[in-house]
């Protein structure tokens, strides 16, 4: 087992860097979306609106995980972590389970356009990269 001691490259540090600046930004949609007051819910379109006032607990809980998972798992990469990569899985499972709701079990793809699928697609895809980086990155034994 390795104890962390072998030097990733600065590549390593960039890419966890701004892994955690776009889990962040994650973050505070997550916050804006939960403290959204009723008058600027109200000035929604009614699609969007009614999405956000319908969409289960267990859907806002997904997002609320995957936003947290990613940041602390992004920050436990670049302290070089060995649990880091268990923590980003959790992110990128919890990125499925709300698309789930969102295209499976809702009328996401009406309310939010191609546009929100792309957008839900590069969400996935950068949480894929991150989960690998953190693989490689444990692999290699730059985690302790």
């Amino acid at each position: 087992m390795s104890d962390g001691s072998s030097k990733p490259p600065k590549s390593f540090y960039w890419i966890a860097g701004v892994g955690l600046a776009w889990n962040v930004v994650g973050l505070l949609a997550y916050i804006s979306q939960m403290t959204m007051s009723p008058e600027v819910l109200a000035e929604l379109a009614e699609p969007q609106r009614a999405f956000l006032e319908t969409r289960p607990a267990w859907a806002s809980a997904a997002f609320a995980i995957a936003v947290n998972a990613g940041v602390i798992g992004c920050l436990l990469l670049l302290l070089k972590q060995s649990i880091a990569p268990l923590v980003l899985a959790l992110s990128l499972a919890a990125v499925v389970v709300q698309n789930i709701h969102a295209y499976g079990l809702s009328n996401g793809m009406e309310v939010f356009g191609v546009a929100g699928v792309g957008a839900a697609a590069a969400i996935l895809v950068i949480g894929a990269y991150l989960l690998k980086v953190a693989a490689d990155a444990k692999n290699a034994g730059w985690l302790g």
